[in-house]
């Protein structure tokens, strides 16, 4: 399941119900106390049973209770709670208006101790007398609220409790829904709950002020679970020892307890030998260490944090894996004691993790360097309206000019050129072509070496970065320059002609369209026949290279779903596509010669935007 809302009421600074929305990847930013590690702590409360304390309710309030809820997309297709038979959500009406799977619990703190009162589900529900609490009913009671009905059950399963409640509603002449509570700790609906509950996403969370040490809990729970792993593997040799030490350790105890007899019996019937061991993995302990034998704990606090953080994602990983289910990242200043470069490459890494299938990412940030990474659609602005908080979206103008104050956004004059790109994997690509461009011809710009001097800013065009927004709105008089796809093959006009034609139209821009489809076509098909001979491109201009790479990696895989069946599932389709464009981005882009560069591009297309983007940095 995937979290596309939260909803908070009574919770700290929010005290009416405010709405926050999640993406695949979501950037919280605002002013300190602005709410946004309240966001994160609702969440963990949620996801990990954490319940909040008299302390968190709202002080502007006399309401004592705090709700939460949490709203879901991609949900289970089915549901087993009678034993075999399966049912699922929209037929216990259990989804809300919008389809979706809204959980709500509620929390009484009239004490100082929190205490959970309810789990439910906030959904379209029957309100109709009779037909409005078959969740809460046993089996026993449906069948006498059946009888009462003077329902006809000979077609019906008795002893399954999913086909008596759909049997009576389909009995009612009018449900009479309405979007109401449904309670899901009551004895019949737990069972629902037991189910859903083992489909949520893990949550896990990082906060900016925690400890960073290699002994930390959450660096030592995965390395932990590895010794244990390991120690399974050999378990029979190892039990097998133990009993051999034992029996020689007790067969010594034993005499020594008969060697005190013979000077002493009282006190050796005082004594009676038993040998314990510890358990194996209690043996082992791990740390890390560097070339030079440094433990972490000695390190820098940027490297300490940054090794703890990928112990945490180790660690969300495989709760995950022993949950079949997602996993939520979410972490708090990311940036906290990293150099800017470690910042660029954190956000790559979070974007990577945002497009595995089942994975979220959930940022806070104060850092521009770090938001201004970001596609405007995934930041979210939490501050105040009206004397309440709002939760307001990135994509928004007016936000993004509220937004570029709370952060302290400043033009950065040491910015000498804006590259807008369509996505991240087009960015590796130039990152990495340039780069073998540059080292034959120096005075072809390595776009990857200015990116991380600050000269010259990436900008996907997705949906407009804060760095994009800065160059138009703060004057800033640099060149940008604009690379997209042509997509459609001639004489059909190319995809984003009109939006070239806008930008060349405007001062100080310059907009390419591909002569090919899109950037992966300038790959050398060799390089992929190479490792995959079952690779059927042939490097024509307008072949789909990435469902093609796709389609071979699939066929050498060894699964056993049919390329025709993946062609007929969309988001297969995507997951596939998108993982082929990520490789032949990086790993096939990489073994690119300058010579098969030639042969892919004989215009020399690659070289001319180089060219232009160079003297663009050199200010000619």
């Amino acid at each position: 399941m995937r979290l596309v809302q939260l909803k908070l009421s009574n919770f700290r600074c929010f005290e009416t119900e405010t709405v926050i929305e999640f993406d695949d990847l979501t950037v919280f930013v605002g002013q300190n106390d602005s709410g946004k590690s309240s966001i994160l702590d609702a969440l963990d409360a949620f996801f990990n049973d954490k319940v909040p304390e008299n302390d968190d309710v709202c002080v502007h309030t006399e309401d004592q209770e705090i709700r939460i809820a949490c709203v879901f997309d991609n949900l289970p297709l089915q549901l087993v709670i009678d034993a075999q038979h399966p049912t699922d959500l929209a037929s216990e009406h259990l989804l809300n208006s919008q389809g979706r799977l809204e959980i709500v619990k509620t929390y009484s703190c009239a004490s100082t101790k929190g205490k959970l009162r309810s789990t439910a589900a906030r959904a379209m529900h029957p309100t109709a007398d009779n037909y409005d609490n078959l969740l809460t009913l046993t089996n026993a009671k449906l069948k006498q609220r059946a009888k009462s009905l003077d329902l006809d059950l000979a077609n019906v399963d008795q002893t399954v409790n999913t086909q008596l409640r759909r049997a009576i509603w389909d009995h009612a002449p009018d449900l009479q829904v309405q979007e109401i509570d449904v309670e899901l700790k009551s004895e019949a609906a737990e069972r629902i709950w037991d189910q859903l509950s083992k489909s949520l996403p893990v949550y896990a969370v990082f906060k900016s002020d925690r400890a960073s040490t290699d002994q930390d809990d959450e660096a030592q729970d995965p390395m932990r679970a590895a010794v244990k792993e390991a120690i399974k593997a050999q378990e029979e040799p190892l039990a097998n020892i133990a009993e051999m030490v034992k029996a020689e350790v007790q067969a010594i105890a034993n005499l020594t307890v008969e060697k005190i007899r013979e000077m002493n019996p009282d006190l050796a019937n005082q004594l009676t030998p038993r040998v314990k061991n510890k358990n194996w993995d209690s043996l082992f302990s791990v740390s890390l260490t560097g070339d030079q034998d440094i433990p972490i704990n000695k390190r820098g606090s940027g490297t300490r944090r940054l090794v703890l953080l990928n112990f945490f994602r180790a660690k969300a990983e495989k709760s995950a894996a022993s949950k079949d289910t997602g996993v939520i990242y979410s972490i708090e200043e990311p940036e906290t004691s990293q150099h800017p470069n470690n910042q660029k490459l954190l956000v790559d890494a979070f974007q990577e993790i945002a497009e595995r299938g089942g994975c979220q990412v959930v940022l806070t940030t104060h850092t521009p360097v770090l938001a201004r990474r970001f596609d405007r659609a995934r930041l979210r602005l939490v501050g105040r309206e009206n004397n309440h908080p709002v939760v307001r979206s990135g994509a928004n103008d007016a936000v993004l000019e509220v937004i570029k104050d709370s952060l302290g956004v400043l033009p950065d004059h040491n910015i000498r050129a804006f590259l807008g790109v369509e996505g991240r994997h087009d960015i590796s690509f130039l990152r990495a072509i340039s780069h073998i461009l540059h080292i034959d011809d120096n005075s072809l710009p390595d776009l990857g070496q200015l990116e991380l001097q600050g000269t010259l800013v990436f900008v996907p065009l997705g949906g407009s970065s804060l760095d994009l927004w800065i160059a138009r709105l703060q004057g800033l008089d640099r060149p940008e320059f604009y690379l997209m796809d042509r997509d459609a093959e001639p004489p059909a006009a190319a995809k984003y002609q009109a939006q070239a034609d806008q930008f060349n139209a405007l001062p100080n821009c310059t907009a390419w369209l591909t002569a090919k489809r899109e950037l992966e076509n300038y790959i050398h098909a060799d390089l992929i026949r190479a490792e995959y001979p079952n690779y059927t491109g042939t490097g024509v201009n307008f072949e789909d290279v990435p469902v093609l790479f796709a389609q071979a990696v699939h066929e050498t895989s060894g699964s056993q779903k049919a390329w025709a069946d993946v062609l007929a599932d969309p988001k297969l389709l995507d997951k596939k596509e998108s993982n082929a464009k990520k490789r032949l981005n990086t790993h096939f882009v990489q073994q690119m010669t300058v010579q098969q560069l030639a042969q892919t591009d004989p215009h020399n297309e690659v070289r001319g935007w180089l060219q232009a983007i160079g003297n663009a940095m050199n200010g000619h």
